[in-house]
């Protein structure tokens, strides 16, 4: 088999894959529903996502080492946090953390 078959049947096979593991949920749910505290649990996985890659963000990490804070990412979720305390709009949460960061980045 050349390398341009197995990268040809990889790409395939990954793509064959990926859609059937976020469809096939789609598929079933539909027939059938949910318990109440099923999706009650699943209703917070967004946040628990969200929370997971914002805190990873924080840190620098080391190998060998603990981690150190990234200060940057640290002052523009400071601010970012401030706007959505303050206005509760997303435009305005998402344009102040994309401009804050941009800001700190370009001063430090």
């Amino acid at each position: 088999m050349s390398s341009f078959e197995f990268i040809s049947l990889t790409i395939i096979g990954c793509a064959i894959v990926t859609w059937i593991s976020r469809v096939l949920p789609f598929i079933l749910l539909k027939k059938m529903s949910l318990p109440k505290i099923v999706v009650e649990y699943l209703s917070f996985v967004p946040v628990v996502i969200m929370s997971a890659l914002w805190i990873s963000n924080l840190f620098i990490q080391h190998l060998g080492h603990l981690p150190s804070v990234n200060w940057n990412n640290l002052l523009a979720s400071i601010l970012t946090v401030l706007a959505a305390i303050l206005t509760k709009n997303l435009l305005v949460i998402v344009l102040v953390g994309v401009f804050s960061l941009a800001f700190i980045q370009i001063i430090f």
